[in-house]
């Protein structure tokens, strides 16, 4: 399917993307603000958003703000306390993009440490699972919500050695899912996108042999990313879509 939107399609819109400063995300949160949308840039590394937030200021699309958060070590109250900020300064938000995720270390599942597995479940899930419930009464503010996971092609069957992140995508799919029940009759429209192999950090460390020259770049991706923020995506919920479909 091709993903086409307007130009302006998001003019006026308030968009959050987590890990904002890089990859897909830092792709997404430069095309949302192209289409016109205020984007929250959230992200462990601030002199990454910086990064982002002055080539949205010099393109001269809408001002960005920036929230420096470490999903592995934040709390709910400062979920909460996030979630106070944005509603002093913009009174709602209309979008979010869970992007930020943490791949692990791949092995065998009996070899798998504990530490590493509570570390990519509380970043990939916990995290997710706490900032979205804070985030919901500003979603349900907006006349027109969307809320958007990341999930993986390993999120949707089972592949050996890729052990906590799959079961981590499993679970962002599985709360896609619920809350896309949950919030069918509301102004909330909730999905997933599996981005499918990008030229990314991520992917680069997952593939370290892999020529990245071959795959897609982050930019390559983004119409799904747009047309799901997107007045033209208003009738998809609960679905989970490849951005590469094979």
């Amino acid at each position: 399917m091709e993903y086409q939107v307007a130009a302006n399609a998001l003019d006026g819109k308030v968009i959050l993307v987590t890990g904002a400063g890089d990859g897909i995300g830092r792709q997404a949160a430069l095309s949302y603000a192209q289409h016109g949308a205020t984007v929250i840039l959230l992200g462990r590394t601030v002199k990454k958003l910086e990064s982002v937030y002055d080539e949205i200021e010099t393109a001269g699309f809408p001002q960005p703000a920036i929230i420096p958060l470490d999903m592995l070590g934040a709390t709910r109250q400062h979920y909460l306390d996030m979630v106070d900020t944005i509603e002093q300064q913009f009174g709602r938000i209309d979008g979010v993009l869970h992007n930020a995720g943490m791949l692990g270390v791949l092995s065998p599942f009996d070899q798998i440490e504990e530490k590493a597995f509570d570390e990519v479940m509380q970043v990939n899930v916990k995290a997710t699972f706490l900032m979205t419930q804070a985030l919901m009464p500003l979603l349900q503010k907006s006349d027109d919500a969307r809320l958007v996971f990341t999930t993986s092609t390993v999120g949707h069957a089972g592949r050996a050695f890729w052990g906590a992140y799959a079961m981590s995508k499993f679970a962002t799919e599985g709360m896609m899912q619920v809350l896309a029940d949950e919030l069918s009759n509301t102004s909330v429209k909730v999905n997933a996108i599996n981005p499918g192999g990008t030229r990314t950090k991520m992917r680069a460390s997952a593939f370290p042999a892999e020529e990245a020259s071959k795959l897609k770049s982050p930019l390559d991706i983004m119409p799904l990313y747009l047309y799901l923020m997107a007045p033209e995506g208003i009738n998809v919920n609960g679905q989970c879509i490849d951005a590469q479909p094979k």
